[in-house]
């Protein structure tokens, strides 16, 4: 995985009521890395809905848990100057088994519902976010410059799993 791009698994305490999940916890400090959680927010997406590519070149790291549905993350690094220069990283996540993705900022990123339901996303940042002057670089969902390093072709969101 690209350095700073992280999975964990959420541990949930199952009851005859249902079910129990701490999403979050301060004292995660290996999986935080010294970040703070500035903010939580929550997305629901449509099936097949691509939300790319984006990223924050002020230091804001995200946290994704999906809670309903299924959506892949990706995230790609173009920096010229870094060893990983060119990886890109895909990680399924799903609210069959809850998860939480770091993806560091600086890294472009984004998401696509992959369930036949939508995906219901909490998501959680560190840094607030400013609507005046918001800490987000864009590009195309389909920018053909962002590169499949298995295929050596750029990256198509819509490509099959399995080809």
């Amino acid at each position: 995985m690209l350095p700073g791009v992280r999975v964990l698994d959420v541990k949930k305490l199952p009851d005859e009521r249902g079910f129990f999940a701490e999403l979050m916890r301060s004292d995660w400090s290996e999986f935080l890395g010294g970040d703070v959680i500035a903010q939580t927010n929550l997305s629901y997406s449509y099936p097949g809905m691509i939300r790319a590519w984006h990223q924050h070149l002020r230091g804001q790291v995200d946290y994704f848990a999906i809670l309903q549905g299924s959506m892949k993350i990706c995230a790609y690094d173009d920096d010229p100057s870094s060893p990983t220069k060119g990886q890109l990283d895909e990680v399924v996540a799903s609210g069959e088994r809850l998860q939480l993705v770091r993806i560091p900022g600086h890294y472009w990123h984004g998401t696509k519902t992959v369930s036949s339901e939508p995906s219901l996303t909490v998501y959680m940042v560190s840094k607030m976010y400013d609507a005046k002057n918001p800490d987000e670089g864009r590009r195309p969902w389909n920018d053909a410059t962002i590169i499949d390093p298995r295929l050596k072709a750029p990256f198509d969101w819509n490509r099959a799993p399995h080809k």
